[in-house]
């Protein structure tokens, strides 16, 4: 809790994009001076975006994970004599993997850094995807699931947190989408790969993203707010003048960090037991709610056995994951653009009506084909 208390001071920062410099009358070096200060913008709005695509390539991963189950299914289940029972122990396995990954994921990223709990969260899931492309029998299968969702109890922390604490102010909402849009696309790329290629293949290719970000980790740098907040400042320095280019002056946005970080350390140790607070009952029946609720409404059990959701509806397997994965990345998109016009609390009514109105029509369906 102290851990996203510093983080919540922190993206209330307004971030220095412009350098200083001497203000003068002359009408030649106010233009210069013009000139200097727009070469800043573009030289950190490139290095934001390469960590941010860096960092959310582990987002494409856990979206390939959480959909991989669904076209793997019959394939698996022919080629290793799986029963029922058995891929099903499969497909939900990840899931126990993710909440013992989210055990430790705060404490791991507090103490060793964002990029090194992102590095760690791929090397699970590389040894998973692994395990899942040569897997012999179903031991091999559910231990490779079960690595998959450790690193996902991490990513699915890490990369937000990274994202939001080297954005700047003005485009943090942006690059935080980014993560879930990334997921979305992974969701896509494995249902409609799974037409086309075989389930060992296609864990090979769902590797990929996260084999990119382990290349790539080594030359984004650490995030800012964090090595401050662990009183590195000569590294802190370093990393937030890498971000914001070698020109721009941010001796501002360094002091604004360090308060901020300072005026956290000077607060009470937060415990757990301090959650329970009656004070708190209110946004912890919420946040909770909102959490639970999503992942008992069904859309994890549509994700990871769509194909046979589909089958058994008796509709083309191949035609509706490929509706599916074509769905799935104009919807973000259109999230991120409705996101700042019309506010979450809209936008999240409105998705789980239709959520709601969905679930009981699938389920209407199979009802009204046994009758």
């Amino acid at each position: 809790m102290a851990e996203e208390s510093k983080m919540e001071r922190g993206l209330l920062v307004q971030p220095l994009l412009e350098g200083s410099g001497n203000s003068n009358n002359n009408e030649e070096d106010m233009m210069s001076t013009a000139g200097k200060s727009s070469s800043p913008v573009e030289a950190t709005s490139a290095a934001v975006i390469f960590s941010t695509f860096v960092a959310v390539c582990g987002s494409f991963s856990y979206g390939c994970a959480l959909s991989y189950s669904s076209p793997a299914e019959s394939g698996i289940m022919e080629d290793l004599h799986l029963s029922i029972a058995s891929y099903s122990m499969f497909g939900s396995v990840m899931e126990v993997g993710g909440m013992i990954g989210a055990l430790f994921c705060g404490r791991i990223t507090a103490v060793l850094g964002r990029k090194y709990t992102m590095w760690l969260s791929q090397v699970f899931s590389t040894i998973g995807w692994l395990a899942i492309a040569l897997a012999k029998n179903d031991w091999w299968l559910v231990t490779g699931r079960l690595s998959i969702g450790f690193g996902v109890g991490f990513v699915t922390y890490v990369v937000p947190i990274y994202v939001a604490e080297i954005a700047p102010k003005e485009h943090r909402g942006s690059f935080s989408y980014a993560s879930q849009l990334l997921v979305n696309c992974g969701f896509s790329l494995v249902y409609f790969l799974g037409n086309v290629v075989c389930w060992r293949t296609l864990a090979i290719i769902a590797l990929v993203p996260g084999a990119f970000q382990l290349v790539g980790l080594p030359f984004i740098p650490e995030s800012p707010r964090w090595l401050a907040g662990v009183g590195r400042v000569k590294e802190f320095k370093a990393s937030l003048q890498q971000l914001r280019s070698k020109s721009a002056d941010i001796s501002q946005e360094v002091e604004e960090i360090q308060d901020s970080v300072d005026e956290s350390k000077d607060d009470p140790k937060a415990r757990v037991g301090d959650i329970f607070q009656r004070k708190y009952a209110y946004a912890l029946t919420v946040g909770l709610g909102l959490m639970l609720l999503q992942q008992l409404g069904g859309t994890s059990g549509v994700a990871y056995y769509g194909s046979s959701v589909i089958q058994k509806a008796g509709f083309s397997t191949t035609v509706g994951t490929i509706i599916i994965s074509l769905v799935q990345v104009p919807i973000a998109a259109v999230g991120l653009f409705l996101m700042d016009i019309c506010g979450r609390r809209l936008l999240l009514m409105v998705s789980a009506g239709g959520m709601s109105i969905c679930s009981f029509l699938v389920a209407l369906s199979f009802v009204l084909q046994v009758h």
